[in-house]
């Protein structure tokens, strides 16, 4: 695995052994980053259930001006942690060993809000839809933020619409998907 495009193009990434994670493939990377590259610039990231890391990575790498990794998994952590002294991107970076909602509490309280969020939950256990529930009333989005959601095909966004969420796009690989959704517009609601 290694970083595409950017500051750290080309450097090679750590991954963590096991079953716990399942990087995301070059190929499916570069395809979606190629989708989001021109609202990376300048963004505010955060990269859920983060495992290696090289999803927010390859934020920071193509110009995002800071990532939040959150994953609760040490090994995982000290993945994301080799993975940005690797890179040299440790200065805009700041990796939580938590819980994703837990961490999402913890980050609410600075009172920041995010450009882009992206998350790999373990597929097929709903985490994404109670993680969504968490950003409804969150200070951490807004109406201009994009989440990024990768799950297996199968999965079922039917919850979305109802919690106040539009699907604006989906990307369908061989045997997962990239849904991209945004907080719907007061008027959408009603």
């Amino acid at each position: 695995m290694r970083v595409i495009a950017g500051s750290a193009r080309r450097l090679q990434l750590k991954t963590v052994e096991g079953m716990d994670t399942r990087p995301t493939q070059d190929r499916i990377k570069e395809t979606l980053f190629n989708m989001i590259n021109n609202d990376l610039y300048g963004a505010a990231f955060l990269d859920l259930f983060a495992g290696s890391g090289a999803i927010g990575i390859e934020a920071l790498s193509r110009g995002a001006k800071e990532a939040v990794f959150i994953d609760n998994g040490s090994r995982q952590v000290a993945c994301i942690r080799d993975n940005l002294k690797t890179t040299r991107l440790e200065e805009k970076a700041l990796v939580m060993n938590s819980d994703v909602v837990s961490g999402l509490k913890m980050l609410e309280r600075n009172g920041k809000k995010y450009d882009l969020v992206f998350m790999d939950p373990p597929y097929d256990r709903e985490l994404e839809k109670h993680v969504m529930e968490t950003f409804q009333n969150s200070c951490l989005a807004d109406e201009d933020t994009l989440f990024i959601i990768e799950a297996s095909l199968g999965t079922d966004f039917s919850w979305a619409g109802p919690m106040g969420y539009e699907i604006i796009r989906t990307k369908e690989y061989k045997t997962n998907k990239h849904v991209f959704l945004m907080k719907a517009l007061e008027t959408d609601k009603n």
